[in-house]
């Protein structure tokens, strides 16, 4: 029973060695004034991790993002305007940092290639339905021949 209860106690302590050495470091940088600070942290907030999937600077843990956090951080502290920091990281990283694509030639299909799929559906439906009541109309018309057969029989069942 000893011995459980040492290996048990041995294993929490092991445990918790190696979650504390894997736990991220907080970010603890000084803005110079409240609006720096709330100016870097949307900067922040809209540029994507480059290791990254989908996350932005603040809410990855990669050390790139990590380094980029602390870098736009820097940037607004000395001055630098907003465009002026993204064009930084753009010539570094190329337009994946960005969350909003900017609207040039290479990203048209970005921006209209929803709307112009939206057109296509409409048209689409737009043409089907169109067949659609055509194609009710032209049932509805019967010829002659069947017009006196039906007669014959609706006269047939009121007898």
């Amino acid at each position: 029973m000893r011995i459980i209860l040492s290996l048990v106690t041995g294993l929490v302590l092991l445990l918790g060695v190696v979650t504390s050495s894997m736990a991220t470091p907080v970010d603890t940088y000084e803005f110079k004034s409240p609006e720096n600070q709330k100016r870097g942290l949307e900067l922040a907030h809209s540029l994507r991790c480059p290791q990254c999937q989908n996350q932005n600077l603040i809410d990855s843990n990669s050390p790139v993002a990590s380094d980029l956090r602390l870098e736009v951080f820097k940037m607004v502290d000395q001055g630098m305007d907003d465009q002026a920091i993204i064009e930084f990281m753009t010539s570094r990283y190329g337009d994946f940092v960005l969350y909003k694509p900017r609207m040039e030639a290479k990203t048209y299909i970005l921006w209209l290639g929803p709307i112009g799929l939206l057109l296509i559906g409409l048209i689409i439906g737009f043409i089907f339905i169109r067949k659609q009541r055509i194609a009710d109309n032209h049932s509805l018309e019967i010829s002659a021949e069947d017009q006196q057969a039906l007669d014959s029989l609706l006269k047939r069942n009121q007898k």
